[in-house]
């Protein structure tokens, strides 16, 4: 019995191993399993609100969501980008019509394991070279941002950029956390809105000292001019 339990966790470590660098960018070192231990990837994940058996959990609903999207030819030009965050789901990307749209919703929200679905897919025309580099451009810079500022707890967000709409998904401990993450979001060049899919979760603050006020900027390493973004903070 002991044996098959070693075997069920060294499975969804592995597992985990492939779900980090796809989830966050790339951005986490390589998860190591070699008996039962286990290196600085799935220390990260440990880290997060969610854990371990979160992630893997939401690696995957985020595989079968991209299972079905494909197996109902949804997928074709890889324009639906699914984030998933304890089994809340973010859709996002740009279809041709509105129909591909609903039936990407309608695909998502049979999948076991998804809580909560929201649908922010554009119909529109697919975004060119120029705008995919620009979008990748503004999630690595405000992830850089959000890991630096000593008042957000950077794991627990999850970001996804689309046409300059920046979309938050994850767990704040404090509801001064999510706004800090949120101007400082706002400031990033080229954004054009904020939107908020973040819960407030219970814990003690990730720093003592309170997040500024709205109007000031993100810290003395940012710009001081107003942003040019609008912010929209969706409430759960």
């Amino acid at each position: 019995m002991a044996r098959l339990h070693s075997i069920t966790v060294l499975a969804r470590v592995a597992a985990l191993a492939i779900a980090l660098p796809l989830t966050l960018g790339g951005c986490v070192g390589a998860l190591v399993v070699g008996g039962l231990g286990i290196a600085a990837g799935g220390g990260y994940a440990a880290a997060q609100e969610r854990g371990v058996n979160g992630s893997v959990d939401d690696f995957t609903v985020k595989s079968n969501i991209e299972t079905g999207l494909m197996q109902a030819q949804l997928e074709v030009d890889g324009g639906i980008e699914a984030t998933v965050y304890d089994g809340r789901v973010l859709l996002t990307g740009r279809v041709p019509s509105q129909a591909t749209k609903v039936a990407a919703e309608q695909v998502a929200g049979k999948i076991q394991g998804v809580r909560a679905l929201y649908d922010e897919i554009e119909v529109a025309p697919s975004e060119g070279v120029w705008d995919d580099a620009n979008d990748a451009r503004i999630t690595t810079q405000l992830r850089s941002q959000l890991v630096f500022d000593p008042d957000v707890r950077s794991i627990n967000y999850t970001i996804d950029t689309t046409n300059g709409s920046v979309y938050l998904i994850g767990s704040a401990r404090s509801q001064a956390e999510l706004d800090r993450a949120n101007q400082i979001a706002r400031y990033v060049p080229g954004v054009k809105r904020v939107v908020s899919y973040v819960e407030i979760r219970g814990g003690a603050p990730v720093a003592a000292m309170p997040a500024p006020p709205v109007s000031a900027g993100p810290g003395p390493t940012g710009p001081s001019a107003a942003p040019q973004g609008s912010i929209e903070v969706q409430k759960l």
